[in-house]
């Protein structure tokens, strides 16, 4: 029997018990000539029926919304509103009875109305302010506070490069995954398509890897958000918790930075640290490929910058001190143009 069938037999029970109560009550007053346990019989079966009908709407159904919420609060939000609370009933108790001295009514409305106007005062200002309110205790109270918190993206984790950084130590902040970025791994490693199934798997084992190795803390996100879409769900928790994501992908990056929400993106973090190169540099290439261009040979640095060497095809497969004559930033990237050091000759 599940817990959904046990309340309703409670009920049924409960319910039957107090019809049958009431049925004898009315009994006694007369109210039908018909012998009292018939009537009695009547009421406990109308409040059995009535019992096995609305109970999970008086228990279950509530304990879940209850529960659905304050799973999409943080904790901190959530103690900081049950403090607020303590303290507008505290108050409340405090002017409750200097107010229960005035005259009917008043006397007997006024403290109960001062007991819901404090508590919500309390519990919306304390809920909403929490930030705030934490920053007005001492540093020691409030470092775990202060630790920075990352939502992370599915297209990082599959990109890979992420556990890379993570093993520098330049990411001093928890990355928090939540629920439904799990699911899309998991739907995404249980793809038809082989490419998706490996990409997938491969993000899988790298979350897998991060936890194992400890460089950064890594945090299971249970908390539910509204919304239709992954990214949706995504941007309106980041708003809720007040953090960045930390993502690749194009579209999601746009529409959190219209939502003001800051993004951390791996593409641009590549970008910013390569190598800076400027023309006249010398530097060692090895030629792998031909160019587009007739005589062109392309080699490729270590960040994965293409370079182009005019007059480097017949260098292919050697490695050769080119000198960067240009440098272009476009928008796939940045192209390196280059020439051998040297005057070409021919190989013996």
């Amino acid at each position: 029997m599940d817990f959904e069938r046990f309340l309703r037999l409670i009920g049924m029970v409960v319910l039957g018990i107090a019809g049958w109560r009431l049925g004898m009550d009315a009994a006694r007053l007369g109210l039908d000539s018909r012998p009292a346990w018939q009537f009695a019989l009547a009421f406990a079966l109308a409040g059995a029926i009535i019992g096995l009908v609305i109970t999970p709407w008086l228990t279950i159904r509530p304990a879940a919304m209850i529960r659905q919420v304050t799973r999409s609060i943080p904790l901190q939000q959530l103690l900081a509103g049950t403090a607020g609370l303590i303290i507008g009933l505290t108050m409340a108790g405090l002017v409750s009875y200097p107010l229960s001295l005035l005259p009917d009514p008043l006397g007997r409305v006024l403290p109960s109305l001062g007991a819901v106007f404090f508590g919500y005062l309390g519990l919306t200002v304390a809920g909403t302010r929490y930030k705030d309110l934490l920053a007005l205790l001492p540093r020691h109270l409030r470092e775990r506070d202060s630790e920075h918190a990352i939502l992370v993206d599915t297209s990082v984790i599959i990109d890979g490069r992420i556990a890379d950084v993570a093993r520098t130590g330049f990411i001093q902040a928890t990355l928090l995954v939540p629920r439904l970025v799990l699911n899309e791994l998991q739907h995404i490693a249980d793809s038809q398509d082989p490419l998706r199934r490996n990409r997938g798997r491969r993000g899988l084992e790298i979350l897998n890897r991060m936890q194992k190795e400890g460089h950064v803390p890594i945090r299971i996100v249970d908390m539910e958000s509204e919304g239709r879409a992954a990214d949706e769900k995504l941007i309106t928790l980041a708003r809720r918790l007040r953090c960045p994501i930390m993502t690749n992908d194009y579209n999601l990056n746009r529409v959190a930075e219209l939502q003001n929400i800051r993004v951390l993106n791996i593409n641009e973090l590549a970008n910013a640290v390569r190598t800076i190169l400027l023309p006249g540099e010398p530097l060692s290439l090895s030629i792998i490929q031909g160019g587009k261009e007739p005589g062109q040979g392309v080699g490729y640095l270590e960040d994965g910058t293409m370079v182009v060497v005019e007059e480097g095809r017949r260098y292919i497969g050697r490695e050769i001190p080119v000198v960067v004559t240009k440098v272009l930033q476009t928008a796939a990237g940045r192209m390196i143009f280059a020439r051998p050091e040297e005057p070409a000759r021919s190989p013996p």
